[in-house]
């Protein structure tokens, strides 16, 4: 057999292309003498990446899609463009010390050797496509060099100076603008949710915080502090002269190819002004409710609060557990033309369509009480409030919910049962609690296992014991999974977040245990008589079903 039909076969077998499209491209193969791939793929019968993949499988090497890859940026760098192009092959990390090396022909073994040459290193080759590998070598050549280069070159332009005067000239220089353009970059690249850029006794620290947890990407030399820092302030129009009180400011821009809005926040320290960069990918607040995390019948339960034409619902947990981000994808599910949806925020995180946000201003005397008092008379159907701080806040809210409208709000716990204790404690009657609320829900944010490199495993029964496994109704112990790393997860072993909720419903009996001042725990203990799940027990069900590690679920919920 030839080895286009043995392509063919294994295309058929994959179920890739049907029996007459196979003999019509073979008919038009003998007619044009392009090979059969080629044929496939211009009649757009099989794509570039199916044709590679299935090539890579019939000599047993693994396919890479580098587009759905976490490549490694000082792997790219250990070979030249120029040799990339010519060989059109690419390094893109390290697996077992061994440099691995996509290429489009790894039947090069010139090529192989020469890469092994050059980096010194043993090479495993995977296969990728032409075009993907073209396009990597393209983005890392249009980086020109690492952030540490650029931060270099940055530094052995500039002096460590501090005078005002040359700020205009050094924040337009080149070397920082290309610096400050590639943090940014990188950070969006690497799913960074803050860029934290620290100055030290010696250095200025660059942090980002990628699925909750910080990591360094790179130390500058002191000099650059000034130059980066004015920079950062000019593009989000702050004040750069006034360096000893905190400031706040937002930039914008597409990045990737994706919008992306930024809030900048300084802060004066011993070494200088760190600055803190929130990045808000405006595709976040157009999540739906069933992407959240919701496990079991938790949606269900919290869609029938929601859907009520008024009554309160609480989003409760610490700062960054994503309260927020449920509110934003609540009010996506229940907006429509027929409802006037007004929030009062601070800060208006994401600009929502068809919404009416208000941004608190403290110092003209917005504040959150004053803003809420305001917007009822505008005649709402739906209200958000970013946070319940105060009895006052907290009693408008509650009249609110009490007079016909549906209250959207946050509250600092840390669970559902405890959050009519504390409305109580700062000063609303408990039958007005007990009548407005409808819905707590109570959250954390549990780092997703990697699912190209997260490993089975049997826990011991201890183990299971931690997370409350209940061991008599099983017979036997269930497989679970844990964080091993890998290149595609930048070797953490995680890779993106979902959410852990414990939903309690506002019954008849939770309503007279509140308007009775009744303990935390015996509201506890009816909700989940009535069907509630504890955040331990829903982080548990994750943890069974292979999303998250037993170590990551006890690392969020105490």
């Amino acid at each position: 057999m030839s080895t286009r039909n043995q392509l063919g076969t294994l295309l058929l077998e994959r179920g890739l292309v049907t029996e007459e499209q196979l003999e019509t491209a073979l008919e038009e193969q003998r007619q044009s003498r392009k090979s059969l791939g080629r044929v496939l793929i211009d009649a757009g019968i099989v794509s570039e990446g199916d044709l590679v993949s299935t090539l890579a499988a019939r000599i047993g090497l693994e396919f890479v899609d580098l587009l759905d890859y976490s490549i490694d940026a000082s792997a790219v760098a250990l070979i030249s463009d120029s040799l990339a192009r010519r060989f059109q092959a690419v390094p893109i990390g390290w697996e077992d010390n061994r440099l691995v090396v996509a290429m489009a022909d790894p039947s090069n073994v010139v090529a192989i050797d020469d890469i092994r040459t050059i980096t010194g290193a043993e090479v495993k080759t995977v296969v990728a496509t032409r075009g993907a590998i073209l396009e990597v070598v393209e983005k890392f050549q249009r980086m020109e060099g690492s952030a540490e280069d650029v931060s270099a070159l940055a530094a052995s332009e500039m002096e460590a100076d501090d005078d005002l005067s040359r700020v205009k000239e050094v924040t337009e220089d080149a070397p920082i603008v290309k610096l400050v353009n590639l943090l940014i970059s990188q950070a969006v690249s690497d799913r960074a949710s803050d860029i934290h850029i620290e100055p030290t006794e010696t250095d200025v620290r660059v942090r980002y915080r990628i699925d909750g947890v910080l990591h360094e990407v790179m130390r500058s030399p002191k000099n650059i502090q000034s130059g980066l820092i004015s920079r950062l302030k000019i593009m989000a129009d702050l004040n750069i002269a006034e360096r000893r009180v905190p400031q706040d400011g937002r930039m914008s821009g597409v990045i990737g190819g994706k919008a992306v809005d930024l809030r900048v926040a300084t802060l004066p320290t011993v070494y200088g002004e760190k600055v803190v960069m929130r990045i808000l990918d405006k595709s976040t607040a157009l999540l739906d409710l069933k992407d959240l995390g919701f496990h079991g019948d938790s949606l269900v339960r919290y869609e029938s609060a929601y859907r009520k034409p008024y009554g309160t619902i609480l989003v409760t947990g610490p700062t960054g557990s994503g309260k927020s981000t449920t509110l934003y994808a609540t009010l996506n599910a229940v907006n429509d033309t027929a409802k006037n949806i007004i929030t009062v925020e601070d800060p208006v995180e994401y600009r929502l369509a068809g919404i009416n946000q208000v941004q608190v201003n403290n110092k003209a005397g917005l504040n959150f009480a004053v803003a809420l008092r305001t917007i009822l008379r505008s005649d709402p159907d739906i209200v958000l409030l970013g946070e319940v701080r105060d009895r006052e806040t907290a009693t408008i809210a509650i009249e609110a919910a009490l007079t016909g409208h549906l209250v959207l709000t946050t509250l600092h716990t840390n669970d559902a049962a405890s959050s009519p204790t504390r409305l109580v404690e700062m000063g609303v009657e408990p039958f007005l609690v007990g009548s407005a609320l409808d819905c707590i829900v109570a959250q954390r944010l549990a780092r997703r296992l990697c699912p190209k490199c997260k490993e089975p495993y049997v826990p011991e029964v201890a183990e299971l014991n931690t997370l409350g496994w209940d061991s008599d109704s099983a017979d036997e112990l269930p497989t679970l999974y844990r964080a091993v790393g890998c290149p595609a997860c930048g070797r953490t072993g995680f890779h993106g977040r979902f959410a852990i909720h414990e939903v309690l419903l506002v019954t008849e009996e939770v309503e007279r245990l509140i308007v009775d001042r009744a303990h935390t725990e015996d509201i506890k203990k009816v909700a989940l008589a009535q069907g509630m799940k504890t955040l331990r027990q829903t982080g548990m069900a994750q943890v069974l079903s292979g999303t998250t590690s037993i170590e990551e679920v006890l690392r969020v919920v105490a």
